[in-house]
């Protein structure tokens, strides 16, 4: 039993460890984020809370989900002019930002 639990553990410290080398782990900067939302709040709200109904709203959406959306857009996977307009001027770090200043608006304080 204790070598499976060694095994395991040296399994699990090299995912851990090829995360941090390959910058897979680098925290996003929620106020970078904020700072680079003002563009978004035109159609999804100034806090994230859209007033058009066709227009999703963004607060406290998971960041992951909102990272996805945005790099299909920015790839073209998912079509909408505007949306691919918005998306493709935005870096991969800036995409990471945008989705937690999202996220973290949802957060209870």
């Amino acid at each position: 039993m204790r070598d499976i639990l060694g095994e395991k553990m040296k399994f699990s410290l090299v995912f851990i460890m090829a995360g941090l080398l390959s910058g897979g782990l680098q925290a996003a900067d929620i106020e970078a984020g904020k700072k680079r939302a003002g563009v978004c709040a035109g159609c999804h709200g100034q806090d994230g809370i859209s007033i058009v109904p066709t227009f999703p709203n963004l607060k406290g959406q998971k960041a992951a989900y909102t990272e996805k959306q945005l790099l299909d857009f920015k790839n073209k996977k998912r079509i909408d002019p505007m949306m691919i307009s918005q998306a493709k001027s935005l870096s991969d770090e800036d995409i990471k930002n945008l989705a937690a200043y999202y996220e973290s608006l949802g957060e209870k304080k």
